[in-house]
């Protein structure tokens, strides 16, 4: 019973590794290049995380810059 317990999760945690695995093919990366496959497509959604990240920072700019909104830097 141990041991089929063992295979099972061994077997499922291989599972879980390869599906992952994924070669994309020439035909298929103009379908990832898309826009619609980039995150920052909507102005307002990044508007929005925008504030919401200057608010729980605290931070001017944020993004790239280093130091926070306490003036260490």
């Amino acid at each position: 019973m141990k041991t089929r317990l063992r295979f099972a999760l061994a077997l499922a945690a291989l599972f879980t590794l390869l599906a992952g695995c994924t070669t994309v093919q020439p035909w298929e990366r103009a379908t990832l290049a898309d826009a619609t496959m980039r995150p920052d497509r909507d102005p307002l959604h990044n508007a929005m995380f925008e504030h919401i990240y200057f608010s729980c920072e605290a931070a001017t700019g944020g993004r790239g810059v280093g130091g926070s909104g306490c003036g260490c830097n």
